[in-house]
């Protein structure tokens, strides 16, 4: 059977299972996105969790294989793996050069990897939290969109040996071990250790070459932590992990086919390593006090053929190579007592600091020689006083306030003899009200002001008036509600959203110089003012013991207010990778005896490549397959991921790039097809 067919069978499977008598209750989810752990129907925001569950039974490999589940989530590529992302239309498209200033946090383990969100491998999570819209309390300037949070399985006193094997067309291998246990000398600590090496020849066959695996895959993740328990009152959970991300770039192709032409096919390696450490202090029994110390480095080497063909006269190459690094360390006090009626509060009070340090290295060749070099340095300190408080006014009233203070110096320097040094301080913060109708129902209103420092365009190219650009204010006023029933088989979430952005921060690309490519370049200016409102919601039904039926929703209007580009008047128009609509649905059956069947599909509006011409998309459905049997020592699968064989594209840009005349012509990076593969897992216990 051909694998179309087969993945429309099991489509057709998994949608025609009536439901069972017994059922069973959904898990209650608490997340740590936030200042204190809290279960997710108690937050005042829209929150998506996708479980450790989920992760196994909807992804493959890397966080990209998820992202379609999460409602107004987007990423752009341009990279072998998502770095940028986009939460509510807010985010970047891209940094090619070295001054960092993400809109999206991205966190693993505590470790800050914002903007190089690239080694979220899949392998032996916990779950990933995604909070929507400006997190101004709990992560300031770094989280103007929002946050995305990955927490990896923790360490118990259990013995574990666990290893999985994953199998796929286009040369797909996969091995990893998983292991862990007591600490020795201490039966209340704990340890757990992590390892995976993936492989694939990628999508691509290059011509030029005579290669399937120019855009391959080869990465390999470490991870190991550590929970330390001893008697008393001190706690400690420290993380740490390297990964290695050794992959192809060769994506792209003048006739925006799989087929591609370089001579000189890209790299994009990144190296990351982290460490985090969490301790936890009794200090009385009306407080605890936490610290939580993070590094995190991302060594990045990013190269192209900046011609995407194979003309010798016409031979443009580039290559970034760069390193980025963080030091944050966030001090806490939080009252050890819950809300436990009318007059019952809580609070937290911190103090919170990051350092951020990139160097970065851009050469450019043609025909072999040096064309264009720059090398620059840019560090920035942030230094946070914040604070957040609970009141509950009455049985059903509860009001929660937070504030952060933030200040922010960064020093830039380069061969091209730049010299910046800004400093800024920005306030931020959130007031929320909450109404419970009862113990399952819940309405909530949340405003809130969010932050994003200033900056500066770099580069040999960039025309001094456009060097600098100012900082960004977003204000949001979030309607939300939340329901689960009293057998806990049915949640409901909504939330509606609007976002007044002041001082926009806007990406537009030009061509400098007609017929050289690498003189493509992005620019960051403020674009006066903008507006992003919408609507999520997502529905999950434990339907029965054996059935499990999901949906969510993100509708979004990103637009732009008083925004004149050179001659184009942008007002009204869509923002940059903001589709108006993604509804993924999700359809699973598992039956007593192990056997499972699920289905994962989602379809998603057209969005404008770029701010600064009228290029989009085209709109997309997506399913992704998965059948199995599980036992609780072993379990196999099938999976079929793009079961439809959707030909849509990640990224797309519009330039001159084919000579004598080079007319301007739109360049897309093409999505893998369908692909199949089959994964096994084994424990001994």
């Amino acid at each position: 059977m051909s694998i179309k067919k087969f993945a429309l069978s099991l489509m057709l499977f998994s949608s025609t299972f009536g439901v069972a008598e017994e059922s069973i209750n959904l898990q209650e989810v608490v997340i740590t996105a936030t200042l204190r752990p809290t279960v997710v129907f108690d937050i005042p925001a829209s929150v998506t969790v996708l479980s450790n569950a989920t992760l196994r039974e909807a992804g493959l490999e890397h966080l990209q294989d998820v992202v379609s589940l999460i409602p107004n989530l987007n990423f752009a590529m341009g990279s072998s793996r998502p770095r940028y992302f986009q939460l509510r239309g807010i985010g970047e498209t891209e940094q090619w050069q070295g001054a960092p200033n993400p809109s999206v946090g991205f966190l693993i383990d505590g470790m800050n990897f914002s903007g190089v969100g690239m080694p979220a491998t899949l392998i032996d999570l916990k779950q990933i939290e995604v909070l929507r819209g400006p997190q101004g309390t709990t992560l300031g300037a770094n989280a103007l969109a929002g946050l995305i949070n990955i927490n990896t399985q923790r360490p118990t006193t259990s013995p574990l040996v666990r290893f999985e094997v994953i199998g796929g067309e286009s040369n797909t291998r996969a091995l990893a071990g998983i292991f862990g246990g007591t600490l020795i000398g201490n039966p209340d600590s704990s340890w757990r250790l992590v390892a995976q090496r993936f492989r694939s020849d990628g999508f691509r066959r290059n011509i030029t070459v005579q290669r399937d695996d120019t855009n391959d895959l080869d990465e390999t993740t470490l991870r190991a932590g550590v929970r330390w328990a001893p008697d008393g009152p001190l706690t400690a959970d420290i993380s740490a992990l390297w990964v290695n991300l050794d992959n192809g770039f060769d994506a792209f192709s003048l006739d925006n086919s799989r087929l591609t032409l370089s001579d000189k096919p890209g790299r994009d390696t990144q190296v990351s390593r982290g460490l985090s450490a969490t301790l936890d202090y009794l200090a009385s029994e009306n407080y605890i006090l936490r610290s939580v110390s993070a590094f995190s480095d991302a060594n990045i080497n990013y190269t192209f053929d900046g011609d995407w063909g194979a003309d010798r006269k016409y031979d443009f190459t580039s290559s970034f190579a760069r390193e980025h690094r963080t030091i944050s360390q966030d001090f806490r006090a939080l009252s050890s007592l819950q809300l436990s009626g009318a007059g019952s509060s809580d609070w937290i009070l911190g103090l919170y600091g990051l350092r951020v340090i990139e160097a970065n290295d851009q050469l450019d060749l043609y025909n072999g020689e040096i064309y264009r070099a720059l090398q620059s340095d840019y560090s920035a300190n942030q230094v946070a006083l914040y604070g957040n408080y609970r009141y509950q006014m009455t049985l059903n009233y509860l009001v929660s306030a937070g504030l952060r203070g933030e200040r922010r110096t960064t020093r830039y320097t380069d061969s091209d003899g730049s010299r910046l040094a800004p400093g800024e301080q920005a306030l931020g913060g959130n007031l929320s009200v909450e109404y419970s109708f009862d113990p399952h129902r819940r309405a909530y209103i949340t405003l809130a002001r969010g932050y994003k420092g200033g900056g500066f365009n770099i580069g040999v190219l960039v025309p001094d008036t456009r060097r600098k650009y100012a900082p960004e204010f977003l204000h949001s006023v979030e309607l939300g509600y939340k329901f689960n029933n009293s057998e806990r088989t049915l949640s409901l979430d909504l939330a509606a959203f609007v976002m007044r952005r002041i001082a926009q921060q806007a990406s537009t690309s030009v061509q400098l110089i007609p017929g050289d490519p690498l003189s493509f370049i992005y620019l960051t200016e403020n674009a006066a003012r903008g507006v992003n409102f919408g609507l999520e919601g997502s529905a999950a039904w434990q339907a029965s013991e054996r059935v499990f039926l999901g949906v969510s929703l993100g509708v979004l209007r990103a637009r732009f207010l008083s925004y004149e580009l050179g001659p184009e008047n942008l007002n009204g128009r869509d923002q940059a990778h903001s589709p108006r609509y993604q509804i993924s649905v999700t359809a699973s059956y598992r039956t007593p005896l192990g056997w499972y069947v699920r289905t994962d599909a989602q379809k998603v509006a057209a969005f404008y490549y770029s701010d600064s011409h009228g290029q989009q998309s085209t709109p997309y459905i997506l399913a992704n397959l998965r059948a199995g049997y599980e036992t609780e020592r072993w379990g196999a699968s099938v999976w079929v991921k793009n079961a439809l064989n959707q030909n849509y594209a990640q990224r797309g840009f519009y330039f001159g790039n084919e000579p004598p005349d080079y007319p301007n012509r739109l360049y897309v990076q093409k999505a893998d097809p369908r692909q199949g593969g089959v994964s096994l897992w084994y424990a001994m216990r």
